[in-house]
C-alpha cells in the first residue's frame, strides 16, 4: 500500500463557493497548490469518506484533465474506496447526478464554469456535488470554505497520470480508479424516460432537427442517443467534438451565442426543430421553425405534455419555477390541479422540493430545465422530451407552441440586462426602490397600475428555512410584472436585471411582436426604479 505523502501549504482567502462552486479564471486555478487546497478543503468535509465512492468527471474545457489527475491523486491519499471517472475526464453535470445517484456515491466532483467560455484566459470552475446528485446545499460550501481558511496540508498519493482514455479499472494507491463510458448510464437514464421507439419513427419520416453542441461536452451524448440510438441522420448533431476553447465560441446557448442556428431556423430551409445546449449540458435552447421558445415557455409545454412520455405517464407531483421565471408554468399547474412553487433563483432550492416528492418539473428563464430523473437541470433531457412530445403529437413545433398559447394565454417575456453599472448606482436604486414599495400599489403609470409591490422571501415548504431579499416584484393590475435583481456585485460593477412580463389572451394579440407588448411595462419599470438617472443608461445593455 502506498503511504500518502502530506504536503505543507498557506490558505487561499478567496475560495468561497457558490451553489455552482468556485469559479475563477483559469490562471487563478494554475497557482500553485490552488487546486489541491480547495479539493482536500472538500474532502475534509466528508467524514464518511473512507472507502466510499466518488465521481469525478467534467466539461472538457481547459485544465480539465489536469484538474481530474491532481483530484486522483488527492481521493487516494484521503482515503476513498472507488472513483468513476468519466473517459477522457468528460461528464456531463446531469450526467454525473445521474452517476452519482446510480453507483450511491458519496458525491462526486464536476470540473466546469457551465456556460462560460473556456481556454487558457476562459474560466474553470470546481463544484462538489451531495449523494442526492444536487449541488451541495449552502451549510457544505459554508463549511467548505470554513476549511479551505485554515487549511495547512494536503494528503495525496504521489504517482504517474493515469490513462483516463482507456476503459476499464486501475489501481491508484489503495483506491480503485474505473474509467467510465460517460454517455452509458445517462443514456439507460432516458431509455427508462423516453419513448425512443416513437422518436426513432419520428426520425424514419424523415423529421429534420439540428442540434447544436457548441464544442462542449453534450457532443458525445447528442451524437449517441441521437444519431447512434434514435436514427437521426449523421450530421445533424454539429460542434459535436468537444473543445477546451469550446472553438473559441461563448458555449450559451441564446439567440446571440448560437446564431447559426437561430438563423438557420429563421430561413427557407429551416429544419423542423433546433435545439442547443451548453458548456457542461445543464442548459438548453429550444427554436421552432420560425419561432424562438422561451425558455418560461418551454417549461410551460412540457409541464402540459409530459403525461405523453412514459417516465411522466403518471402525471406530475408539481412543478415549481424561479421567481425571473415567467408565470406559464403556474398557469398549466392550475389547469392540471397541481400545485406550482415558486422559488428564489438557484437550482439548489429545487432540489429539497424534489426529494420531498413535491414536484416533478422544475425550471428558470436562464435556460435551465429539469425533472425528478436527476438534481441538476438537464440540457439534452429537455430536448428528448420535446421530440417525445412532437412523435407523440404528429404536430409541428411551432404549431405546438401556438395552441399551447390558445389554450393557457401567453406570457410576453423578456429581460432587460444593464451591465457593469456602478455598485453603488446599483445598490442605490434598489435601495430607493425597496422604501418606496408600501406606497406603490395604486399608482398609475401610462396605462398601467401597480397592484403589488413587494420583495420575494421564500420560506422552503421542506426544511422550513428562510431566504430573503430575493428581488423586487411590481405587479400590475393589466396582468403584467417587474421584477428587479441585482447580479454579480464587484470590481467590474454590478449587473442590474430586469425581467418584463404581461399576460394576454384574446385569440388576436396572441402572436404580437414582443418588444411591442411589453413597451409600457419596460417604461413603467424605468419610471418606478428611476433607471436612466441612477445608472446613466438609457438601455439595457443585452435584451433576451
Amino acid at each position: 500500500m502506498t503511504t500518502p505523502t502530506r504536503v505543507a501549504t498557506t490558505p487561499f482567502p478567496d475560495q468561497k463557493p457558490g451553489t455552482s462552486g468556485l469559479r475563477k479564471k483559469v490562471p487563478v486555478f494554475r497557482q500553485p497548490n490552488y487546486v489541491e487546497n480547495f479539493v482536500q478543503a472538500i474532502f475534509d468535509t466528508l467524514p464518511d469518506r473512507d472507502g466510499a465512492t466518488l465521481v469525478l468527471g467534467g466539461d472538457g474545457r481547459f485544465l480539465n484533465r489536469e484538474v481530474v489527475q491532481k483530484t486522483l491523486r488527492l481521493a487516494a491519499g484521503n482515503g476513498f474506496g472507488r472513483v468513476l471517472v468519466g473517459r477522457g475526464g468528460l461528464l456531463s453535470t446531469p450526467a454525473a447526478s445521474c452517476v452519482i445517484r446510480k453507483s450511491k456515491a458519496l458525491g462526486g466532483i464536476v470540473l466546469s464554469a457551465s456556460h462560460n467560455p473556456g481556454g487558457p484566459d476562459g474560466d474553470f470552475g470546481i463544484k462538489f456535488n451531495a449523494a442526492n446528485g444536487g449541488p451541495a446545499p449552502e451549510s457544505v460550501t459554508d463549511a467548505i470554505f470554513a476549511r479551505a481558511k485554515a487549511l495547512t496540508e494536503y494528503r495525496l498519493v504521489e504517482a504517474p497520470d493515469l490513462d483516463l482514455d482507456r476503459l476499464g479499472d486501475t489501481r491508484l494507491g489503495a483506491m480503485t480508479v474505473t474509467v467510465i463510458d460517460p454517455v452509458a448510464d445517462y443514456a439507460e437514464l432516458m431509455r427508462t424516460l423516453i419513448d425512443f421507439d416513437a422518436v426513432s419513427r419520428l426520425f424514419a419520416s424523415g423529421f429534420r432537427m439540428r442540434f447544436d453542441a457548441m464544442s462542449a461536452v453534450t457532443g458525445p451524448y447528442a451524437t449517441a442517443i441521437l444519431e447512434g440510438m434514435l436514427g437521426a441522420p449523421a450530421g445533424t448533431v454539429v460542434n459535436a467534438v468537444p473543445k477546451e476553447d469550446f472553438g473559441g465560441h461563448h458555449p450559451d446557448p441564446n439567440p446571440v451565442h448560437c446564431h447559426d442556428l437561430f438563423d438557420l431556423m429563421q430561413g427557407p430551409d429551416a429544419p423542423d426543430f433546433g435545439a442547443a445546449s451548453d458548456g457542461d449540458g445543464d442548459r438548453n435552447m429550444i427554436v421552432a421553425p420560425g419561432l424562438f421558445v422561451t425558455p418560461s415557455d418551454s417549461l410551460a409545454l412540457l409541464a402540459a405534455h409530459a403525461h405523453r412520455a412514459p417516465g411522466y405517464a403518471g402525471g406530475l407531483s408539481g412543478v415549481a419555477r424561479s421567481m425571473p421565471t415567467s408565470r406559464a408554468a403556474d398557469r398549466v399547474a392550475a389547469a392540471l390541479g397541481i400545485k406550482a412553487y415558486e422559488t428564489p433563483t438557484g437550482w439548489k432550492f429545487f432540489g429539497n422540493l424534489l426529494d420531498a416528492g413535491l414536484i416533478t418539473l422544475c425550471g428558470e428563464e436562464s435556460a435551465g430545465t429539469g425533472s425528478n430523473h436527476v438534481r441538476e437541470k438537464d440540457g439534452l433531457w429537455a430536448v428528448l422530451l420535446w421530440l417525445n412530445i412532437l412523435a407523440a403529437t404528429g404536430e409541428r413545433a411551432d404549431a405546438l407552441v401556438r395552441a399551447h398559447w390558445r389554450t393557457h394565454g401567453r406570457d410576453y417575456y423578456a429581460r432587460h440586462d444593464y451591465e457593469e453599472v456602478d455598485s453603488d448606482a446599483a445598490n442605490g436604486l434598489m435601495d430607493a426602490l425597496r422604501e418606496k414599495l408600501a406606497g406603490l400599489p395604486g399608482t398609475r403609470i401610462g396605462d398601467l397600475t401597480v397592484s403589488t409591490a413587494d420583495e420575494f422571501a421564500y420560506r422552503d415548504p421542506v426544511d422550513g428555512s428562510l431566504t430573503e431579499r430575493q428581488g423586487i416584484r411590481i405587479g400590475f393590475a393589466e396582468d403584467a410584472r417587474a421584477v428587479f435583481r441585482l447580479s454579480g456585485t464587484g470590481t467590474a460593477g454590478a449587473t442590474l436585471r430586469v425581467y418584463l412580463e404581461r399576460y394576454e389572451n384574446a385569440p388576436d394579440r396572441l402572436d404580437r411582436p414582443v418588444a411591442e407588448v411589453l413597451a409600457p411595462v419596460a417604461a413603467a419599470a424605468g419610471a418606478i426604479a428611476e433607471i436612466a438617472p441612477r445608472t446613466g443608461r438609457a438601455e439595457p445593455s443585452v435584451v433576451t
